[in-house]
């Protein structure tokens, strides 16, 4: 077992796959000298890449041992919801951090995400008080009960992108963010963002349950947690902006993406509504009554 899993997701990401590993491996190798209790792994896991992301990949396996790093290979491509699921399921970390390929969130911000979750998750009251007020330690300790999810978040960077991305982005992100108000929920303000820490039971009763498999599978998430009575917390990260989208290649691309990502909303929205997607509580039970959420403004 490891106290943390990184998941990433990549399809084709040869070129900007390092920008993401070797900050990483730089950070947690980092906290093991540390904190020699804490211990990592990352799981890449290549979604029917047809350049050399897993090539790559086993090159960081050959640096690195395979106790740090693990190449999960997808033949086809399934989809970055799919890819992140057989990660997630596969993982041996008692927290799971899903993290996009090209690196464009800070992987420092995995500590504001601890900490939030450690703050809001269920079962935290079984950790020794000595330990909360350290989240690594409050980690290491805590029992596998613990229910959580904390979702970083780029909303208080949206004033400040606006200047400096191009202005068809703009225009995709505002009209995600109406779609995922309007049809699905209010709770989380950046339900796209891929950076995203889970508790390792959170993980297991939700992406065992996910349907999407696609770019809106967080949409689902979100609807997952608050189904299921999961806390959730949203906390700001840094981020920036990398060239090379896989979603958006091209303007036509703004088109066509924004009307799958249409139809799945509604397609979320749809099949919980009519029971047709019925989620299974977990352990015998729903976890709250309600989901509080706690927001951490940058």
């Amino acid at each position: 077992t490891r106290l943390l899993t990184v998941v990433v997701p990549a399809y084709n990401e040869e070129a900007r796959l390092h920008l993401m590993l070797d900050p990483a491996i730089r950070f947690f190798e980092a906290k093991k000298v540390k904190d020699p209790s804490f211990s990592y792994e990352i799981i890449v896991v290549d979604d029917g890449s047809t350049d050399g992301t897993g090539s790559l990949v086993m090159r960081y396996v050959e640096a690195w041992g395979s106790d740090i790093i693990r190449l999960l290979a997808l033949r086809p491509n399934q989809g970055k919801g799919a890819a992140i699921r057989k990660g997630m399921l596969v993982g041996r970390g008692k927290f799971m951090l899903m993290a996009d390929a090209d690196g464009a969130t800070e992987i420092e911000g995995f500590d504001d995400l601890m900490s939030a979750l450690m703050a809001t998750a269920t079962g935290r009251h079984e950790i020794p008080e000595a330990s909360t007020g350290s989240p690594s330690k409050a980690a290491v300790l805590a029992p596998p009960s613990l229910l959580g999810v904390s979702f970083g978040s780029r909303a208080h960077l949206e004033a400040a992108s606006r200047a400096t991305r191009a202005f068809y982005r703009t225009v995709l992100m505002k009209g995600m963010h109406l779609c995922v108000a309007l049809l699905c929920t209010t709770a989380i303000q950046d339900t796209q963002c891929g950076f995203k820490l889970f508790t390792r039971r959170a993980a297991r009763a939700l992406f065992s349950q996910l349907h999407l498999e696609r770019w809106a599978f967080d949409v689902e998430l979100v609807a997952l947690c608050q189904k299921l009575g999961v806390p959730m917390s949203e906390v700001g990260v840094d981020w920036k902006e990398v060239d090379g989208s896989k979603l958006i290649q091209s303007k036509i691309d703004i088109i066509t993406a924004s009307l799958s990502m249409l139809r799945d909303m509604l397609c979320v929205r749809l099949c919980y509504l009519l029971r047709i997607w019925k989620p299974t509580a977990i352990d015998g039970e729903f976890a709250l009554l309600s989901t509080p959420l706690s927001q951490k403004a940058d």
